[in-house]
């Protein structure tokens, strides 16, 4: 386990703070996480004899980790490059439809 929490878990996380989060990207990191954590400790049977499925920890690591960044950007003063980028809004629409080729 200190081996997944000091290397694995970082390298899959990292830059999350800016990544879109999408159900199907958190669905993919759960799969990989529940892969890890089997490949760990192997597969947990209940008393009653029904197999459990491992818990996912790494959906809520990275909610956490984008509302800590937020803050960060939020609390930086006006004149920072991030903050004005944070908040800047296009002045045009995108053309409706797929690009012309």
């Amino acid at each position: 386990m200190k081996l997944y929490w000091s290397v694995i878990r970082p390298i899959v996380v990292y830059g999350c703070e800016t990544w879109a989060l999408r159900e199907s990207i958190i669905q993919k990191l759960s799969v990989f996480e529940r892969k890890i954590l089997r490949k760990i400790f192997g597969p947990t049977k209940e008393a009653n004899g029904i197999w459990r499925i491992k818990t996912n920890e790494l959906d809520e690591l990275i909610k956490a980790q984008r509302l800590s960044w937020f803050g960060h950007t939020n609390r930086t003063p006006e004149t920072s490059i991030v903050k004005r980028l944070h908040k800047w809004k296009p002045f045009t629409r995108r053309p409706a439809g797929s690009p012309k080729s």
